[in-house]
Order: structure tokens, then sequence, then C-alpha cells
């Protein structure tokens, strides 16, 4: 069973080597492939790691320096990058403080030549999964960029989760919002209809219309899907909006007054 190319070498002064194992092709789309992408001036150095991430079973692009690596699309799939310390130009640091604004989903692996603690400690801070020493142990940097696919599989599936949530919660009316954010506060159905203003009925009947727009299977799943949008703190907003609407609306009636104590 062997590995042929399937990409041309170079393309836009980007090296793409990306292999597929020679066997029949399955469902499996390109975006399920995880990517590698190899920031690294040295081109002898980034050829035999992408020969070696070929081998894996992954695609790997290839930069010789951060300017040509913050000039390619990325993806929003799974991908890692190798990063060199020092490159021409823009550092390996700081292509990895611009690359968190341009792909937050891609985790890190860095390479240097000789130690450098401070270096280290820098990169491990803003994120680095390892900062691995040349010449490295091959499982050793397989084992980070395993550690670093995980990582932005993670981060990915947390996205669109999240995306999924707010999808549904744009669907809610302004007052299934209101509900939504007070039966997650752990509020009963009496409490919430005094606070709104509504009978328990009506509590109920947006309760209901709430769980099937969330598609929560239960009050559990609701209040996890309210702490993923960061409505736990919407609480008291909601209850200061609603005590103003009713300030407004008993002011607009024969005899009432424009008063309003928050």
């Amino acid at each position: 069973m062997g590995f042929f190319q399937v990409d041309s070498p170079f393309r836009d002064g980007v090296r793409s080597t990306s292999l597929v194992c020679g066997r029949p092709q399955s469902s499996e789309t390109s975006q399920d492939i995880p990517t590698v992408f190899i920031v690294d001036g040295d081109r002898i150095a980034s050829e035999s790691l992408a020969a070696l991430i070929a081998r894996e079973g992954w695609r790997s692009h290839t930069f010789a320096s951060a300017e040509e690596f913050l000039s390619h699309p990325v993806e929003f799939a799974p991908g890692c990058m190798i990063l060199d310390v020092c490159l021409p130009g823009l550092s390996g640091l700081e292509l990895q403080k611009r690359a968190v604004a341009k792909c937050s989903h891609i985790a890190t692996v860095f390479l240097s030549a000789k130690e450098d603690i401070p270096t280290t400690v820098e990169a491990m801070k803003a994120g680095a999964i390892e900062f691995l020493l040349k010449p490295f142990r091959q499982e050793g940097l397989l084992s980070a960029i395993r550690e670093a696919l995980e990582r932005s599989q993670h981060v990915i599936a947390r996205e669109k989760q999240r995306q999924a949530i707010q999808k549904c919660y744009a669907t809610l009316s302004q007052r299934e919002r209101q509900v939504m954010v007070l039966v997650s506060s752990g509020l009963l159905n009496k409490e919430i209809g005094c606070e709104l203003g509504i009978s328990e009925i009506t509590v109920k009947a947006h309760r209901g219309q709430v769980m099937r727009k969330m598609r929560a299977a239960s009050l559990a799943d609701l209040v996890k899907m309210a702490g993923k949008l960061g409505l736990a703190k919407a609480r008291e907003g909601t209850m200061l909006l609603n005590r103003i609407d009713q300030a407004a609306y008993r002011s607009s009636q024969p005899g009432g007054n424009y008063a309003f104590v928050a």
C-alpha cells in the first residue's frame, strides 16, 4: 500500500504536500482530514516534516515565513501549526499572537534550534501545546501534533454547538427570551409570571415554545444552553427592563405617573 501525491508541488508560493494513502477513497471529505501547517524557513526541514506528516495520513502545507502563512486562507477545520521560533521577518512568537485572531482553532507546536527558557515560557503561556528542541524525536513531535489536533477538534465542536444554539435562540420572541432567562435562573412559573406581569398559564405556554424552539430535551439542557449563550447574567437586566415596561404602561393610563424606582 503506497502513497501518491494529489496536489501540485508548488502553487502560489506555497508548497502543498497533501498526500493520501493509495487505497479506494471513502466518503470522507477533505475537511475531515486534519491539516498540519508547517512554518519554517528551512526548506529541507519543512519537506522532511511534510513527509512525516503524510505517513500519518494528515495533510500538510508548508510556508517559508510568517507572512506567507498569514496571507493563506485557513478553513475552519481541524488543524495545527508546527512553528519554528526563528523565522525571516515576523518571529514565531509574533505569528503565534497573530494566528489567534486569524485562526484561533489552530493549536501550535513550537520548534527551536536552541534552548531559550524565556521564549519557551512565553510560547506556553500563549497556548502552545509543546516546545521541542531540534533535533527532536519523531514520536515526541507526533504526540504533540495529536494533542494539538484533539484540541482543535474540541474548539471547533464547541463553536459549532454554540452557533447552533445561537441559531435556535434567534427564533425566540422577545418575551420568550425573557422567559428563558428567568426559567434558566431557577424561577418557578408562578414567580416568572409575577416578574413579567403575566399569568402562570401564559408563562407555561411561552416556556413550552422556548423548549421546542431551543430543542431542549430537559430543563438541565436549557440551563446549559443559557450558560453557553452567556444569559446567566441577564436576569437582572430582564427584570429591570420589564419593570420599566410596566412603569411606562402604568404612566400611560388615566391617573398614572411617570415615576420609576429601580
